[in-house]
């Protein structure tokens, strides 16, 4: 389906849509500009040309390929523009070309979240990065996980589209759900997994990565903070860590649990509450990207 450009007539959420369509620091394409620009505008071709140009880090081998140790550096490449230059780097060819797997560049989740979102506000479609939970990697597990959400015009809503889930994870997963139209209740965004959790209504320790122990409601925190960076149009890295997220284990305070209530409640309706999340995103250090972050999976610090 292809999107329409025309804004819907209230102001307030025609401001919305014109911010999410345009680029911003993590996903302006700079000398790749133009190619992306001139990609198709159906949001399940460009979620093709994305499987063809990544390849998660963890899933390698279903593809035939074992990454090299040297190359794993890959996945902690933030921007667009710099994801785009080692994609061209290892196959110069147009970016429309899928690429064999050993020479699609080796990310995890936030590539491709990202990429899409790239591309889609390359087209002048509204598109924003969230963060979450997948639902559908290891139930009753919520492991964390991002993706993109675009403006359906056609529609009036927003969608959750995963381009990381092709053929090959739909045949070892088994999920039976649409990858162009993500359910709320299989890819649960960090508001909802904190309210969950917050009510009763979900268990914390069954939220983050089940690889290392690293769960609990202080991950989620961290995942609200995260999402709330990249609904200003900064999207990091799944384990970029700044401002107020907690240490991992950490137990969270009335103070710490007001403010991440209150970042839940603004994240559930960013559209209602945009001005102040950018606000929030551009001027609070509890939540606005710093120039140096803490690479948590490198264990360094790290400039953005």
């Amino acid at each position: 389906m292809k999107q329409q450009r025309a804004m819907p007539r209230e102001d307030g959420l025609q401001d919305v849509l014109e911010f999410y369509a345009k680029p911003g620091p993590m996903t302006g394409a700079g000398r790749h500009a133009d190619a992306l620009a001139k990609m198709p505008g159906e949001v399940g071709a460009l979620a093709e040309i994305v499987q063809g140009l990544a390849i998660h880090q963890y899933m390698a081998d279903a593809y035939g390929f074992k990454v090299p140790e040297p190359r794993k550096a890959e996945a902690h490449i933030r921007a667009a523009d710099r994801i785009l230059d080692r994609i061209l780097a290892l196959d110069d060819r147009p970016l429309t070309a899928a690429r064999p797997p050993e020479k699609r560049i080796v990310g995890v989740c936030h590539h491709f979240a990202l990429l899409m979102t790239a591309m889609l506000r390359a087209k002048g479609i509204p598109a924003r990065y969230r963060s979450g939970f997948g639902a559908f990697f290891n139930p009753p597990w919520f492991e964390d996980h991002v993706l993109c959400e675009y403006w359906n015009a056609d529609e009036a809503r927003w969608v959750q589209l995963d381009p990381q889930l092709d053929g090959v994870w739909r045949g070892a997963l088994k999920f039976k759900f649409d990858p162009l139209d993500v359910p709320r209740d299989q890819f649960v965004q960090a508001t909802d997994a904190w309210t969950l959790c917050r009510n009763g209504k979900a268990d914390p320790a069954r939220f983050g990565i089940f690889v290392g122990d690293l769960r609990g409601l202080w991950f989620i925190a961290a995942s609200l903070v995260r999402d709330a960076a990249a609904l200003g149009k900064v999207e990091m890295l799944p384990w970029d860590c700044w401002g107020m997220m907690p240490h991992p284990g950490q137990g969270l305070d009335a103070g710490q649990l007001a403010f991440f209530d209150r970042l839940a409640a603004l994240t559930a309706n960013p559209d209602q509450s945009h001005r102040e999340l950018r606000a929030l995103s551009e001027k609070d250090e509890r939540v606005r990207v710093p120039e140096t972050v803490f690479n948590a999976l490198l264990n360094k610090p790290e400039t953005v």
